[in-house]
């Protein structure tokens, strides 16, 4: 072996065996404090590139989407017309059901309402999952006869028959607000005068 080979050898090792005595300061406070900082900037670059991406990735979709809805707007004939139409009651749809939503959280907060837990909706709903899986069993069912329908109504006492008459004027009366809106009118429908003398 030529000398300069064993000297560089020689190094090598001498340098090995002094690296194993080399003691890592792991168990130190400082070293800890680096490596929790080390672990924040990580954690707060990965969130900046994730805002990032996101920042970019929103205008990118948006686009896109834009770009497929004037495409979409270009169709002529019955096909444009219907999705002229569509795009036309995606923003009212979106509203109205947005104020649904939010009335009906009023209203469960207002009468204190909760949602039926699962042992009710599985007491409530078995039988009719029972009647699905054998259809059979619809055949013996005991369902409310008129008679049974009658005798009840009969032996009502005159609380029951009060409730269910402002119930029944109750709906009668919301059904005919709904006509009058419908309408737009009191009385009648809008539309043309009718001629009899033209056919």
């Amino acid at each position: 072996m030529p000398a300069t080979a064993s000297r560089a050898v020689l190094r090598q090792s001498q340098f090995l065996t002094r690296r194993t005595a080399v003691r890592y300061a792991s168990s130190t406070p400082e070293s800890a404090q680096k490596a929790s900082e080390a672990a924040s900037s990580a954690a707060s670059k990965a969130s900046e590139g994730l805002s990032r991406v996101t920042s970019t990735a929103g205008p990118a979709l948006s686009n896109a989407a834009q770009g497929v809805g004037s495409a979409l707007r270009k169709v002529g004939g019955r096909t444009g017309k219907v999705i002229a139409f569509v795009d036309s009651m995606i923003p009212p749809t979106l509203y109205y059901g947005k104020v649904g939503l939010e009335l009906a959280k009023l209203v469960f907060r207002g009468q204190n309402m909760t949602p039926p837990n699962l042992a009710t909706f599985q007491s409530f709903y078995q039988p009719l999952i029972n009647a699905f899986r054998s259809p059979a069993a619809l055949k013996n069912a005991n369902f409310v006869s008129p008679g049974d329908i009658a005798a009840r109504v009969r032996n009502a006492s005159p609380k029951e028959l009060a409730l269910a008459g402002v119930t029944l004027a109750e709906v009668i009366g919301f059904f005919t607000v709904g006509e009058m809106i419908g309408r737009m009118n009191i009385v009648g429908y809008r539309g043309h005068p009718e001629h009899h003398g033209d056919h």
